[in-house]
């Protein structure tokens, strides 16, 4: 294990912001994250995790404590399923560095569907688990067999099936009762040889039919997905002037139907009508429409920072911004958000770095 001091984080970070690392580690299997855990403990710093740094922001002040980067590759297939009511599986056990993209990439392209429009997301497999990643209708918690992961304490190493992670919208066992207690090692997906895409979501099904794609090519659907995302500056690329970003900034809120209601009759006074869609019993409703509706629109820039100008869901580091004016803008859209909506938006990004005081102006 090398432990170096006085790392850049802000080079790691789809942001590009932040401070430095006091100590820092690669730790590209899982001794080396469990030797990092002991030395943590031994001299008495905090552990932090960071994975593809697509989803933090760090503070100017960098992180005090002894930051590991996860970087356990490799994918391997454990077996194929034979199962009566659900049609045979794929089961791999994916490394947490593993590139997510990538990983989509090569199941797409065996056939292999379950990931298919999780086409374009940045950052590691390690993370999918934690926020229950999603987008165009599908989500992580559809595909995942099990998570291994590390106590961050005890160092003791524990197996979670579907059911244990607790997922739910964008969140998970990892991300409410159990917070910051484990390191994700690896996990196990399970992807349907030879399956049907998933064109659940009406924008990925106008867009296939406008292109003539085909809904039952996998192909078909990850490139499609990929079409939308750059359209919306989702996709990381460096020539894009919205590049430096986190992606989605706030969570979709979930809210009762008769919750939706009220927000509906308070922004009916010549506001274009809201979007909505059903999740399970309750309303799922678009923050990028509450954004702008509440007096942010695309592009709107205040310094470095600003909304970006394809989708005001994302805040964009326009070159030279500090985190702290990225959480500052961030705090004035929520509370412009709360102000004419009463609707309480949740960041998405983990907050690095930042004392309990500075991170409550998005609570």
């Amino acid at each position: 294990m090398v432990i170096r001091e006085h790392v850049p984080l802000a080079p790691m970070t789809t942001l590009a912001v932040g401070g430095e690392a006091r100590f820092f580690v690669d730790a590209s299997d899982e001794q080396t994250v469990l030797e990092a855990l002991e030395w943590a403990s031994r001299n008495g710093v905090a552990p932090t995790i960071l994975g593809g740094g697509s989803n933090v922001l760090v503070s100017d002040r960098g992180v005090a404590g002894l930051v590991v980067r996860i970087r356990i590759r490799g994918t391997r297939e454990l077996a194929t399923t034979d199962k009566a009511n659900d049609g045979a599986k794929v089961v791999l056990e994916v490394g947490a560095g593993e590139e997510l993209d990538a990983l989509v990439d090569r199941s797409v392209l065996a056939g292999q569907a379950g990931i298919e429009c999780l086409s374009g997301i940045p950052g590691y497999v390690g993370a999918t688990p934690i926020q229950n990643v999603g987008a165009y209708g599908q989500e992580i918690a559809e595909t995942v067999v099990s998570v291994r992961a590390m106590d961050r304490t005890t160092c003791e190493t524990r197996a979670f099936d579907n059911a244990a992670c607790r997922f739910s919208y964008r969140s998970s066992i990892f991300k409410e009762s159990l917070r910051d207690r484990f390191v994700v090692l690896t996990v196990t997906l399970g992807l349907s040889p030879g399956g049907v895409p998933a064109v659940r979501y009406p924008e990925l099904s106008r867009e296939l039919a406008a292109r003539g794609g085909n809904v039952l090519s996998l192909v078909d659907v990850r490139r499609t997905v990929l079409t939308i995302r750059r359209s919306k500056s989702m996709v990381i690329d460096a020539s894009d002037p919205n590049h430096r970003s986190a992606g989605s900034f706030f969570v979709n809120p979930v809210v009762t139907p008769e919750r939706a209601r009220e927000i509906e009759q308070a922004a009916a006074d010549g506001t274009p009508k809201m979007p909505r869609f059903a999740a399970d019993q309750n309303v799922k409703l678009s923050a990028a429409w509450l954004i702008e509706n509440a007096g942010f629109p695309k592009g709107m820039s205040e310094g470095s920072v600003g909304l970006s100008t394809r989708h005001a869901l994302a805040i964009v580091n326009r070159g030279g911004a500090t985190a702290a004016e990225i959480l500052a803008f961030a705090a004035r859209v929520r509370d412009a958000v709360r102000a004419r909506f009463g609707v309480a938006l949740a960041p998405e990004p983990v907050l690095l770095g930042f004392t309990e005081q500075e991170a409550s102006v998005l609570n």
